[in-house]
């Protein structure tokens, strides 16, 4: 334990999404007095959950990947995951639809996986093989080097330009991918991916091909109970810890004196001493709003390109579906030119492209007996579209209803109830998301590593950032990760990457 942290005792913590969550432990374990606020009534920032009419819906995030980063924070503190949540593997990891009514599972065995794309191109079967090595070459460099690593000075990123040109990494995910792959379909089916972490697989880095490896090398999870039932676990472990969990708790700006943070400011006036703060939300957010103006500091609110928005949509149905997967993806009849639409031009289009979430594939707990829970999210334009989501959100919802009635969920309009939806309006309401984007700022090369957000302040020598908008980027592996680049800055000491 450093000089620093013997003498910094007190630490707030704004935001108690999955990356504050993260963040409060791993400064618990490290000896700090840890106080975790949230303004929303419940933990897991946008984790939430949502109840209606019997039916349960995790708002937020679905798909659990990396499951060791969720072990490591119940080891700190010398507990085991597997004593407080049930990790149950998915296959396949996901099952794709396409427009012209073919049908791809992404399975969890690789040979399953090479079966399934010999039936679109047989050729594609060893192009598959030659992506996943450099998926792995990739992810031995992104994720077990750098995700993990602080970008605070420019010449942490300079160091790493070798292996990244080496990697090709200046190319998009989907350069990377076509050069491996020609079936246009099985093109589109491993270009997703960055639109998981809020990015146009046209435009984000093909750093970003290392998720390809790491979903192969870990699996793709489902939590029983789902994404809230974590959180909850998560919450039992930081009150078993003696961390201090405070909902419904707004803050309202974080004070300075010269260049250090003492403490933050409640809407309510209250006020709470610090000798370091973390915030866990979008970083423009605080810079524009949290942090007062101060002579001679300019905050770092770059021109930023931001992901797109989602509309969420969650309903029940009173008919059970079994042949639908876990997690499906509905491919609409356009890939590139959609994706143009709502990342570059912010307009809605005509079609689109779903992911569809049945957790009653694998807990059924989630809906009444005879009935599934459904959520359906719809990449769209963010706010700076400037599209009225108070014609659009029930126009979206029926063609949504009726795309999905005329494929993967017959009769569904006579069976559906519960129904409700969230658009970016919401996202930027309730998580306070600049510009109602569902994942901050775009993964792309030039706002990667040190050109996102930097996980401490260069004004403010005790001020420090986690979640999407700061480095490594959005996505549970992600935001839960950006707490361990939190730890290093505080300590000195390089925290593993799980493997």
């Amino acid at each position: 334990m450093t000089h620093d942290i013997q003498e910094a005792k007190k630490a707030v913590i704004i935001g108690a999404g999955f990356a504050g969550i993260a963040t409060a432990l791993r400064l618990r374990k490290l000896g700090y007095q840890v106080t975790l606020l949230e303004r929303l009534q419940q933990l897991g920032g946008r984790a939430q959950v949502f109840e209606r009419g019997g039916y349960r819906h995790d708002a937020g995030p679905t798909v659990i990947t990396a499951p060791f980063l969720f072990d490591e924070l119940f080891e700190l503190f010398d507990e085991k995951l597997e004593d407080h949540l049930e990790f149950v593997p998915l296959d396949p990891f996901y099952r794709f639809h396409f427009a012209d009514g073919s049908q791809f599972d992404y399975r969890a065995s690789i040979e399953d996986t090479l079966a399934e794309i010999r039936r679109f191109n047989p050729d594609d079967a060893e192009g598959y093989l030659q992506l996943l090595e450099k998926s792995k070459r990739v992810y031995d460099i992104g994720f077990k080097q750098l995700v993990h690593r602080p970008f605070t000075r420019v010449w942490d990123m300079v160091k790493q330009i070798p292996a990244l040109l080496m990697l090709k990494c200046y190319r998009s995910v989907s350069q990377m991918v076509n050069s491996h792959l020609k079936h246009p379909l099985i093109r589109q089916a491993f270009s997703i991916h960055p639109l998981l972490v809020g990015g146009n697989p046209f435009k984000t880095t093909a750093i970003y091909t290392l998720i390809h490896y790491l979903e192969r090398r870990w699996g793709v999870f489902f939590c029983m109970g789902g994404t809230g039932k974590l959180v909850e676990e998560l919450g039992a472990l930081m009150q078993r810890q003696g961390i201090n969990i405070r909902v419904g708790a707004d803050v309202d700006e974080i004070i300075l004196n010269n260049k250090c943070a003492t403490g933050v400011r409640l809407q309510c006036g209250e006020t709470i001493d610090a000798d370091l703060v973390v915030f866990g939300g979008d970083p423009e957010t605080c810079y524009k709003h949290l942090l007062p103006k101060k002579k001679g500091i300019v905050w770092p609110v770059l021109k930023k390109q931001y992901s797109m928005g989602l509309y969420v949509l969650y309903f029940g149905t009173r008919k059970l579906y079994p042949d639908v997967a876990h997690h499906s993806i509905w491919m609409g009849p356009r890939f590139k030119e959609l994706l143009s639409e709502i990342f570059d031009h912010k307009t809605m289009s005509d079609d689109f492209s779903l992911y569809v979430h049945r957790p009653t594939a694998t807990d059924t707990s989630f809906a009444p007996d005879g009935c599934e829970s459904f959520y359906v999210l719809c990449p769209v334009p963010n706010l700076l579209g400037g599209v009225n989501w108070d014609t659009e959100g029930p126009v979206l919802r029926d063609r949504i209803i009726t795309a999905l009635e005329d494929t993967i969920l017959p009769e569904l309009s006579s069976v559906i109830e519960e129904v409700f939806w969230m658009t970016p309006e919401d996202f930027a309401k309730d998580y306070r998301s600049m510009h109602g984007a569902g994942f901050s700022i775009e993964p792309r090369l030039t706002q990667s590593a040190w050109f996102r957000f930097h996980n401490r302040d260069s004004h403010i020598n005790n001020l420090y950032f986690v979640g999407a908008g700061t480095h490594p980027g959005a996505g549970l592996p992600g935001v839960v990760s950006s707490a361990k680049v939190v730890e290093e800055l505080l300590t000195g000491v390089e925290v593993g990457s799980g493997g």
